[in-house]
Order: C-alpha cells, then sequence, then structure tokens
C-alpha cells in the first residue's frame, strides 16, 4: 500500500513538473504527458531493479567512488603533460567512464569481500567479535543442533546461506519419497528455529557463485566471513579442516558425550532382535550403541547382564561386544 501511494504520488509531481517545463516551451499539455511518462520508465525500472540487496547497491556505489577518485588522480598527471586543452578533456571523460566501469564492476563481483559490508562482521575488538556458524543441509535435516544451541553449548549466530536453502527446497520438490520427506523436514525445523526466541539464527541472502557445489561454496563462504561449519557430513568436515576451517560435526559431540565404557565392565541391557549370527543377540543401550551379545540368542526380550569384552569404534560411532555373566 506505502509503495503503490509513493509511486502514485511520484507520478502526478512528474506530470506537475512537465507541465510547467511545458508552459516555458509554450506546450504544456506535451510536457505533462513527457513528464509522466518519464515517471512511469523510472517507476518500471524500480520494479525491474526489485532483486538488488542493499549490500549489492552499496558495494557498486563504494566501487563507483572509487574509480572516479582513480581517473581524477590519473587525470591530474596527465595534465603535468603538454598535451592540449582537447587532448585532455577527452582524457578526462574516458578514464571516468573506465574506471567508474570497473570498479562498479569489480565491487559488485567482490561484495563478500568487503567486511564493511558483511552484516556478520562488526567494528569491535577482535576477542568481542561475535561467532558466526555456518549451517549445511545435513545438520538442518538432522535437527539436533536445535537441542544443542538451546543447551548453550554452542554461542554466537546460527547462519544459513541462501544456497543451502535452495538445496533444501530441490530435495523438498524431489520425486524420490526419501529425498522428498528430508527436505520437508528441514524446511519445517527451519521454520520453528525462525520464529523461536532463544534462536539466534538469520539467512545470509547473497551467493558467492551463481553455480557450484554446495559443499564448495559453503567452504568459500566460511573462510571469507570467518566462520565455522555445523555438519553431519563427514566428507565435508574432512576438506573444510584442510582449508583450516573450523568444524562443528555433530556425530563428534554426540560420540564424545556417550558414557564411557572398558572391558570388564558389566551393564544391564535388554536383547531386543537377533544378531549376524545364530548365537547373537543385539540390544542397544540409552544413548543408542549397539551391544552384540554372544550366545543370547534364548534370552531375546529379557533384560540380562553382560560384561563386556571388547568395543569396537568405528566412523558411525561404537558397538560393543560382550558375553552373559
Amino acid at each position: 500500500m506505502t509503495l503503490s501511494f509513493i509511486r502514485s504520488l511520484f507520478l502526478m509531481i512528474s506530470g506537475v513538473v512537465g507541465y510547467y517545463v511545458g508552459i516555458l516551451l509554450q506546450h504544456p499539455l506535451l510536457g505533462a504527458e513527457i513528464g509522466c511518462l518519464c515517471g512511469l520508465v523510472l517507476i518500471f525500472l524500480e520494479q525491474r531493479l526489485n532483486k538488488i540487496s542493499v549490500r549489492g547497491l552499496s558495494s557498486m556505489v563504494f566501487g563507483l567512488l572509487l574509480g572516479i577518485f582513480m581517473a581524477k588522480l590519473l587525470s591530474d598527471v596527465l595534465a603535468l603533460l603538454p598535451l592540449g586543452v582537447f587532448v585532455h578533456s577527452v582524457a578526462r571523460v574516458v578514464l571516468t567512464l573506465v574506471f567508474s566501469y570497473l570498479g562498479s564492476v569489480m565491487a559488485l563481483r567482490g561484495k563478500d569481500e568487503f567486511n564493511i559490508i558483511i552484516p556478520y562482521v562488526r567494528f569491535q575488538r577482535q576477542s568481542m567479535r561475535e561467532e558466526v556458524i555456518l549451517l549445511d543441509t545435513s545438520a538442518i535435516i538432522d535437527g539436533r543442533i536445535v537441542n544443542i544451541y538451546k543447551s548453550n553449548f554452542l554461542s554466537g549466530r546460527l547462519v544459513i546461506p541462501k544456497f543451502v536453502l535452495t538445496e533444501l527446497q530441490k530435495l523438498a520438490d524431489s520425486d524420490d519419497e526419501i529425498k522428498r520427506q528430508r527436505g520437508r523436514r528441514g524446511i519445517e525445523l527451519l521454520h520453528k528455529m525462525q520464529y523461536d526466541p532463544k534462536m539466534n539464527i538469520r539467512i545470509h541472502e547473497e551467493s558467492l557463485t551463481p553455480e557450484g557445489p554446495v559443499d564448495a561454496r559453503l567452504i568459500a563462504l566460511a573462510k571469507l566471513m570467518d566462520a565455522s561449519i555445523c555438519t553431519t557430513d563427514y566428507n565435508l568436515g574432512q576438506v573444510a579442516a584442510l582449508q583450516n576451517i573450523e568444524v562443528l560435526n555433530i556425530h563428534d559431540l554426540v560420540n564424545a558425550v556417550k558414557p564411557a565404557v572398558y572391558v570388564g565392565d558389566q551393564i544391564d541391557v535388554q536383547l531386543v532382535k537377533e544378531g549376524k549370527e545364530s548365537h547373537q543377540a543385539v540390544a542397544y543401550m540409552d544413548d543408542g550403541t549397539m551391544v552384540v551379545v554372544s550366545n543370547g540368542h534364548q534370552k531375546i526380550g529379557q533384560m540380562v547382564k553382560v560384561r563386556i569384552t571388547s568395543v569396537l569404534q568405528t566412523q558411525a560411532g561404537k558397538m560393543i561386544f560382550a558375553e552373559q555373566v
């Protein structure tokens, strides 16, 4: 409603200004028509530029000013040479156009590298700078980041890049039922996180490149913003760590807080199903750790006391082998 009012008022003012200019030229009606036409053209251009962000515009202005400054310096240097007034005038115009264009384009392409524009980096002491944590698709779908953040084990601002949202949307629109459920689950969790007052979460609107793998773009953004990456993707964590980026892997955190068990310890478990071998039975601890019990197939469904015989550490977590006491 406000935009429509402003556009209508601007159109009326354009017509009035055109009318008075037309009076000076003895064609008031033609002037009013031309004024309204110019207003309509500007409104049309404004509507087509609605996708340009304030950050991109400020970057372009910064580059434009830098280009004009460089052109002025070079023009002053050329003015010291005996080239004539006409050559100096042409050179000044050409240099201004060239450097203004180059400055604007380069600033737009590298807008994410300007620390004064990135909203998550503030002018304060390094020790006081707010920590930024980028979430990837796997961490959002996993869902455990919500409880971890609320428990104050993580501090700082959670940031979701726009290209991660695009990947979630593609998953939600996928023909594969499993992928579609995962994508919808991730979007629903984001909605809950965004409206939760205890969650400090923001969407990063700018994209680094129009195309490219999501993981590579996430790593590049983490470098520019000096941010950490929260994920459950083992391969992404390894690649990011090789590039000196701090990685917060949720699986690593979960494994770290599991209760420590050692060979010889005795625990009570409930046997729930048969194992791979005919004499084995499988149980699960409270944290989900699998316990394989030898000679326990006859007591499936019962609570038994077992002694741990070995502990196997895998990428997915621990696997415990035990025997009945």
